[in-house]
Parts: C-alpha cells; sequence; structure tokens
C-alpha cells in the first residue's frame, strides 16, 4: 500500500504543472459537506467514463486520498510505459472477456483495509453515437452491497484541453443498502440499483450545467 502511496504522489506532484496547463480540472461539489477532499475509510468512487485521461484527472480530484483503480486489461497492452504507470499506482486489471470476477476480491480486501476503489461502471468508452453515460454494470453495486461500503458518484465533462478546462461533480455519498428491497433476489436488487446510481450521475451532469453556465 505505502508503495503506490508513494507512486500516487509522486505522480501527482511531478505531473500538476503540465496537468494544471494542459487539461486542469475545476472541481464542484453537490454538497461542500461532503467535500472530495475529506473522503475518509473505505469507499468507492463511481465516474462517468470520458478518456483515458479521466484516471489521470481522478488522482486531482481525490488529491488526498490513492485509488485503486479498475483497469480494463486491454491497456495494459498499450506500451511498457502504461502498463508500469498502471502497475505502479495499484491499478486493478480486470478482464472483461474471460468474465473473471477475482478483481471483486481484491476490491473487497482493500475496502475491508479502508481503501478507496475507484471505478468507471461503463467498462468502456462510447462509440460515436452511443447515448452517454452508457448502461453501467452492475460490479459497483455487488460491490458496495458486500463491503458496506458508501458510493461517491462523480460527474466529470471531461473537457481536457479545452479553454476552461474540464469539470467534474462531486455527488453525496450513495449507500446502495438503503435502495435494497428484500422481496427481491440479489440480481434484482442490483440491477435497480444500478440504474439509480445511473441516474444520479445524470442528475451530477445537470447540475454542473446549470452551475458552470452561471
Amino acid at each position: 500500500m505505502w508503495f503506490y502511496r508513494i507512486m500516487s504522489w509522486f505522480i501527482k506532484i511531478t505531473g500538476f504543472i503540465p496537468y494544471l496547463f494542459c487539461y486542469r480540472t475545476k472541481v464542484y461539489h453537490e454538497d461542500k459537506k461532503h467535500n472530495s477532499l475529506k473522503i475518509k475509510g473505505k469507499a468507492i468512487v463511481a465516474s462517468n467514463h470520458n478518456a483515458v485521461m479521466d484516471v489521470a484527472a481522478m488522482l486531482y480530484v481525490l488529491w488526498r486520498r490513492t485509488p485503486r483503480t479498475l483497469v480494463a486489461e486491454v491497456m495494459y497492452t498499450k506500451n511498457v510505459f502504461i502498463r508500469f504507470t498502471l502497475k505502479a499506482l495499484g491499478c486493478i486489471k480486470v478482464n472483461r472477456d474471460a468474465h473473471d470476477l477475482s478483481f471483486m476480491d481484491k476490491c473487497n480486501k482493500i475496502l475491508d483495509k479502508g481503501g478507496l476503489i475507484e471505478v468507471y461502471p461503463e467498462s468502456r468508452l462510447a462509440r460515436k453515437g452511443e447515448e452517454k453515460p452508457l448502461p453501467f454494470k452492475p460490479s459497483t453495486v455487488y460491490m458496495a452491497l458486500s463491503s458496506g461500503a458508501p458510493i461517491i458518484p462523480i460527474y466529470n465533462d471531461g473537457k481536457y484541453g479545452g479553454k476552461k478546462g474540464a469539470s467534474a461533480m462531486v455527488g453525496k455519498p450513495f449507500y446502495a443498502r438503503d435502495y435494497y428491497d428484500d422481496n427481491l433476489s440479489e440480481r434484482e436488487n442490483a440491477e435497480i440499483i444500478t440504474e439509480k446510481l445511473r441516474d444520479r450521475i445524470i442528475e451530477l451532469k445537470d447540475e454542473l450545467d446549470k452551475r458552470t453556465k452561471k
């Protein structure tokens, strides 16, 4: 864990100036009581997915924490530098094609120790013409239900490199167990709660649009 924290801070510090000038992300909060810099204990950060740069952006949105990010296996095949960086940051590889759920056990162990997991529930980037955000995969909700960790929903507009820079809206904690219906199966609950989580992130998009248009 300490190695990941050291690498995270090294990347944050050395990359701060170029990130500030080239991308920068302005952070808004749905409720000031729930500041992204004050997230304590175990939690699951769930954000919409715009680009590979999202992972770097979250390092600055979550400045004081070291998130362990779920990353698709394809990213590890890009090049040696990316593979080394992902491993150094403690990212968790998810093999989407193999239906391998071993990553869930890794995440639960990290959460049990008070860690922070970062998830992009869409699982992939949207293709041209697809409605965004894409439908969410239920693994985030299953993880929240099994661990009891709150989900911190975030909407990121992904406008990297623009004149105004990117903006992100951090929402209030979302507790999956609050929406659990004992009359339904676990699978049915997961599907319903996953849709509610997606709706929450869309609400954060609407709130961000309102604030950035002022």
